[in-house]
């Protein structure tokens, strides 16, 4: 995994001091809070996207990077398998070996890269917004 660069997106939290870290590594940029007008050109700059989320409840991260053409590594629980299907490498959340199995699998196998980036954009297609609100409405109409 030479050469490569880890950026963490999202808003600064309290987690990195807690489990010790106080500096970052020179490869590792801790970007903050990214705004929606900064997302695409970040996605487009990855080699690949990594969101081991323990508490996910559907997935728009990883579809959002799917969606850009970027290959995925995502948690084999919550919304997220569901949500990703085939078109993401999947890892155990909660198991350090499996996920860094996965960012070397991922970063040493180029045609894995091209066939997840391809899967990942046709898994996308389905997920619009106009779907969803057209299925939330027949859910209410169910309700009522």
């Amino acid at each position: 995994m030479d050469g490569l660069s880890l950026v963490i997106a999202g808003a600064k939290s309290h987690v990195f001091s807690e489990v010790g870290l106080t500096a970052s590594p020179p490869a590792v940029h801790l970007a903050g809070y990214l705004t929606d007008e900064l997302l695409p050109a970040v996605y487009a700059g990855a080699e690949m996207f990594v969101y081991p989320s323990l508490y996910e409840g559907f997935g728009l991260p990883v579809l959002e990077a799917m969606a850009s053409g970027v290959p995925a590594i995502t948690s084999n629980v919550t919304a997220l398998a569901e949500v990703a299907g085939d078109a993401a490498v999947m890892v155990d959340p909660l198991s350090a070996e499996s996920i860094a199995a996965g960012l070397a699998q991922l970063a040493s196998d180029a045609a894995l890269r091209s066939a997840l980036s391809e899967k990942g954009t046709a898994r996308t297609r389905p997920f619009t917004w106009e779907r969803a609100a057209a299925e939330t409405w027949q859910v209410l109409e169910a309700a009522a």
